[in-house]
């Protein structure tokens, strides 16, 4: 039992401290960039997550600042996904 409540403890702690490491600004604002800039080397760049990454980074509320970038960062995740579905698209006969 005492193994139990010890496991959860630390699955507890590394989850936590994962969570922290995630909601760092500057990091996922770095990680949104990045994925941005892949989705532009394909073609789908989306017209409005470089905005998203450029007020974030100017935004002084903390809160705000990290819902923008983590909105940017979706944004450009999802232009690589229309990237790969769009090799796939065209007519099916």
């Amino acid at each position: 039992m005492k193994s139990k409540v010890l496991l959860a403890s630390l699955l507890l702690l590394f989850g936590a401290s994962t969570a922290f490491a995630e909601d760092d600004l500057a990091t996922v604002l770095k990680e949104a960039t990045a994925e941005n800039k892949k989705a532009a080397e394909l073609g789908f760049e989306w017209r409005d997550t470089g905005k998203f990454i450029k007020k974030a980074a100017d935004e002084k509320d903390a809160k705000k600042a990290m819902k923008l970038a983590k909105k940017a960062l979706k944004q450009a995740k999802d232009a690589q996904l229309q990237a790969e579905a769009a090799k796939k698209a065209g007519p099916v006969f």
